[in-house]
């Protein structure tokens, strides 16, 4: 990451557009402060990726707060191309047309890890141009690509703060995917959302781990619960979307603030 971080903002000086990705879900906890400050007074646009995931309300009030402090924001669903429409319209409307005097205008994706930035990018090329998996850590170079006549793109590795003292947005973080699996216990994470879930909503339809084990076989012999494995499952059922659009943190959580 502090690798990662140094190229970037070595890059940086000829760059200019910076384009954050993050996870609609969360909108507070999947920002990098860091980032944020690499960016200086440089054009910028954040994309708030997996809108099909998100509470669509909840994703409204946090474009509202974005634009509120003079960034440009658009929410899209990064796998589809008429989505991410948006994002090329926002890259070449507000264009500076290589105010660098490169002559090309460059624009960079940084984000978390597994945020989505290298779907968006093969969706604005239109083809898969840039590797992608759902797990976080898959870009490890950063790779140029040419979107359109005069306006370059760049792919960057996701950076994720050193550290992450917030509790809350540990489990956050872990189960939107932008914390490698081998760095958390998964059914912490599960067991730490459905509590979450249960404080807002109390009579919430999304089961609890041992619900969701025992209704998709995750028994061992004696029935005792698999739940580590159930554990993962229950995981990918939330990135599935199978427990309905949800978003972990609005604009007036107290702990996004």
């Amino acid at each position: 990451m502090v690798q990662t971080t140094r190229r970037i903002r070595e890059y940086l000086r000829s760059i200019d557009i910076v384009v954050e990705v993050v996870d609609a879900r969360i909108a507070y906890s999947g920002r990098n402060a860091i980032l944020d400050k690499l960016a200086g007074n440089r054009f910028r646009l954040v994309v708030l990726d997996r809108d099909d995931l998100a509470d669509p309300e909840t994703t409204r009030a946090w474009l509202h707060t974005i634009s509120s402090h003079g960034v440009k924001s658009v929410a899209v669903d990064g796998r589809m191309r008429r989505s991410v429409v948006r994002v090329a319209a926002a890259i070449t409307g507000s264009s500076p047309k290589g105010a660098r005097g490169t002559g090309t205008s460059r624009a960079m994706i940084v984000g978390l890890p597994n945020s989505g930035k290298s779907t968006i990018v093969n969706a604005l090329l239109r083809r898969a141009a840039a590797k992608t998996e759902d797990r976080a850590g898959v870009t490890r170079q950063m790779q140029w690509f040419r979107l359109a006549p005069g306006l370059e793109i760049m792919d960057t590795p996701g950076v994720l703060q050193p550290k992450i003292a917030n509790a809350a947005a540990q489990w956050k973080l872990a189960i939107c995917g932008a914390v490698p699996r081998n760095r958390y216990d998964p059914q912490e994470v599960a067991e730490a959302f459905h509590r979450w879930l249960r404080e807002r909503d109390p009579e919430t339809g999304v089961p609890d781990l041992r619900e969701f084990a025992a209704g998709r076989g995750f028994m061992r012999r004696g029935g005792e619960v698999d739940y580590h494995n159930a554990a993962q499952s229950y995981i990918s059922a939330f990135n599935e979307g199978l427990f309905g659009r949800i978003s972990l943190e609005t604009p007036d959580d107290t702990q996004a603030a």
